[in-house]
């Protein structure tokens, strides 16, 4: 089996394209490693291969926020920059004065 490489890091910004929420990139597996049922909830005409990397997002969706799962074809770069407040961002990451994210050392955890 073909290891695929990840297109994007921890830390991107993101946007579905087909569902157009935004997301910033918390981890990253190399293939689909999520629940068989999960998978299978989504409609086939769009199911993702499992093949690929697979990203969790902390995701938003207008007011609402989420941690989302996604498959990388499904993502694009998300150029608007706009404020992004997910209540578990600073669990994550530390805000630079410039605005840029430093992941914070989980490894304890």
């Amino acid at each position: 089996m073909k290891m695929e490489s990840a297109k994007f890091g921890i830390g991107e910004r993101v946007v579905h394209r087909l569902f157009k929420f935004s997301g910033i990139i918390i981890d990253v597996d190399p293939e689909f490693n999520n629940d068989e049922q999960w998978w299978l909830s989504i409609p086939a005409e769009i199911r993702p291969k499992k093949q690929q990397p697979f990203y969790h997002l902390l995701a938003m969706n207008g007011d609402e926020s989420y941690k989302a799962y996604v498959s990388e074809q499904n993502l694009l770069i998300d150029h608007n920059h706009m404020p992004f407040e997910h209540p578990d961002l600073e669990d994550y990451f530390e805000i630079t004065n410039d605005g840029d994210l430093v992941l914070i050392d989980q490894s304890y955890n």
